[in-house]
C-alpha cells in the first residue's frame, strides 16, 4: 500500500520544476512551496477523504494556490466526482504515478461558479410533474422509492384489474396513462404480458404488484 511519503517526492521535484523553492511539513501543511511571496500548498492523502477536504479548505486562509494530492489509479467516476467536488471548493487536484513520478494536474484551485443545465432542470422537474402525490416523504417507503413511472403501471395494473384484457389506448384513455401502451409492452416489472396484438392483460406477479403498493 502506498504512503503519503511516497507522494512527497514527485511533486517536490514537480513543484521545483515550477520555480518553486520546496519544503514539507511546515507547519500544519504537509507540502509548501513558495517562489517569493507565491505560496503553494499541497495536502497529501493517498485516497479522497473528507478529512482531506477539510484539510485543503483550512489551507485557503493561507493561500488560493491549495492542492489535493492522491495516487494515480482510483476509479474513474468516483475521481471525477471528487474533482468537481474539489473545484467547488476552490481546491485544485493532483495525482501522482508512483511507479514513475508522473504529476498530473486535474484541476488548478480558483473560484468556481456552477453551471445550470436546462436538460436536467427540464428532467427534474417533468420527474416532478409526473409523480402523483407524495409518496415518498423525503426518502424511502417500505417498498423503495416510488417513481412516476411505477406510479403509471400501477394505473394500468389497476385498470386491467378491474376491466380484464384491454387494448392499450383504451388504458391510455380511460386510466390518463399517456405511455399506457410503452409501459405494458417494456413490462420492466413483469406486470404485463400481451395476449393479442395491441391488447396487453396482467400477470401473476402484477396483481402481487397491485397488492404489494396498495398504499402508494
Amino acid at each position: 500500500m502506498p504512503k503519503e511519503a511516497d507522494l512527497y517526492p514527485p511533486i517536490k521535484a514537480y513543484l521545483q520544476q515550477q520555480g518553486y523553492e520546496v519544503k514539507g511539513e511546515v507547519g500544519a501543511a504537509d507540502v509548501v512551496g513558495r517562489k517569493g511571496d507565491d505560496v503553494v500548498i499541497v495536502e497529501l492523502k493517498t485516497g479522497f477523504s473528507l478529512a482531506l477536504f477539510h484539510q485543503g479548505i483550512e489551507r485557503l486562509s493561507v493561500t488560493d494556490n491549495v492542492y489535493l494530492a492522491v495516487p494515480a489509479g482510483g476509479k474513474n467516476k468516483a475521481l471525477k466526482a471528487n474533482v468537481k467536488l474539489a473545484r467547488r471548493a476552490g481546491l485544485g487536484v493532483m495525482t501522482v504515478r508512483l511507479r514513475d513520478g508522473l504529476i498530473e494536474v486535474l484541476a488548478d484551485p480558483g473560484p468556481y461558479a456552477a453551471r445550470q443545465s436546462k436538460k436536467k432542470k427540464t428532467r427534474l422537474l417533468r420527474a416532478f410533474d409526473r409523480l402523483q402525490g407524495d409518496p415518498n416523504a423525503g426518502g424511502a417507503t417500505r417498498h423503495g422509492i416510488v417513481t412516476g413511472y411505477r406510479q403509471d403501471a400501477l394505473r394500468c395494473a389497476r385498470f386491467l384489474a378491474v376491466h380484464g384484457p384491454s387494448k392499450g389506448a383504451q388504458v391510455k384513455e380511460w386510466a390518463e396513462v399517456p405511455l399506457a401502451t410503452r409501459i405494458m409492452a417494456d413490462d420492466h416489472y413483469g406486470w404485463f404480458t400481451r395476449v393479442e396484438r395491441g391488447v396487453y392483460a396482467l400477470t401473476d406477479a402484477g396483481r402481487k404488484g397491485l397488492a404489494d403498493y396498495g398504499d402508494v
